[in-house]
């Protein structure tokens, strides 16, 4: 069946054909320059190879009628940098947090330790203050307690040996100075009462190498005290205020048998009434002899608490004082 060239040719399916591809006629048949419309030779290299529209992707050139127009894919932009600043300002931004956190932290911590150390503080201050006292606590059981090398050098330089005529005794320096700037003693008036009851009243006061000159002022027969006073300038012993005790440790310092700064030790034994209507004895246990008579009998604090003045003859450690408060009631000079 003859068909026209371009027209649709029905298949078996009744569906349209699609058209034939043109026949190119060859160069001896009358399809020559002039025939069939088709380009000239010469121009047929420069039309691009399949210029049809048909065709996705295949290149168009300007300027040829009909061309499509393809769309220019414009290039992609860098944007490294800006995700990098992000990047290193949101990590700035959480070192920023953690070290404010951290610095939070720590000035918790330092007021903490503040705290605790003004607690430390005065906690110390408080056990410091507690030292302290038992410190002084301790110093006055320690002034307290019986030290008979401390007491004998507090009261020896007051106590000298004294010889009144063939006789020699104790007496020592007590209370404040005499009138003229003299010092006023005490011993026991048997130590001197041959010289009183001669009419004599000069004594002499022996220490180590001195000898000095004292006069006897007043004496007491019944308590057997006497009072001295020299010209020499010593240091007057303190007296007890209170009375004594029983028990209580003392040292007596004296001249036994002339030995001059002889010192013994002892406890008070009793404080006994006295015959012959004296006042009280002091009876204690250090050991004393002749030529302690006159001589003082201290407490640990330093203090004249009696004057020495017997001993029993037929046994030991039976001394015999007239108390301090005797002799002081009497001459008032303590």
């Amino acid at each position: 069946m003859p068909y026209a060239a371009g027209a649709p040719v029905a298949g078996a399916g009744g569906g349209a054909y699609p058209p034939a591809a043109p026949v190119h006629p060859s160069s001896s048949g009358p399809g020559l320059p002039g025939g069939g419309g088709y380009p000239p030779p010469g121009d047929q290299a420069s039309a691009p190879p399949f210029a049809t529209a048909g065709y996705p992707g295949a290149p168009v050139q300007a300027g040829w009628p009909g061309a499509v127009p393809q769309p220019t894919t414009r290039p992609t932009r860098r944007r490294w940098p800006a995700v990098l600043a992000t990047l290193a300002v949101v990590v700035l931004a959480a070192v920023a947090g953690v070290q404010a956190y951290q610095l939070d932290r720590l000035g918790d911590r330092l007021a903490d330790t503040d705290r605790r150390l003004a607690q430390a503080q005065d906690g110390d201050g408080t056990r410091l203050d507690g030292l302290e006292k038992r410190a002084e606590a301790l110093e006055k059981q320690a002034g307290a307690a019986f030290n008979p090398e401390a007491v004998a050098s507090a009261v020896l330089p007051s106590v000298f040996r004294v010889r009144a005529g063939e006789f020699t005794g104790t007496a020592f320096a007590v209370g404040k100075p005499a009138a003229g700037g003299g010092t006023n003693l005490f011993t026991n008036f048997h130590v001197v009462e041959a010289v009183w009851d001669g009419g004599g009243r000069q004594v002499f006061l022996e220490r180590t190498d001195q000898r000095f000159p004292a006069t006897i002022i007043k004496v007491d027969k019944t308590n057997d005290v006497a009072q001295l006073r020299t010209s020499g300038k010593f240091t007057g012993l303190v007296t007890a205020p209170a009375a004594v005790k029983s028990g209580q440790q003392i040292v007596v310092v004296g001249a036994p048998l002339g030995l001059e700064d002889s010192v013994t030790t002892g406890v008070v034994s009793a404080l006994r009434a006295a015959q012959g209507g004296s006042g009280p004895a002091l009876q204690f246990d250090a050991p004393i002899n002749p030529g302690n008579s006159g001589g003082p009998v201290i407490n640990g604090s330093k203090e004249v608490v009696g004057i020495a003045t017997a001993k029993a003859r037929d046994a030991e450690g039976i001394g015999l004082a007239v108390p301090i408060k005797v002799a002081c009631d009497g001459f008032k000079i303590c």
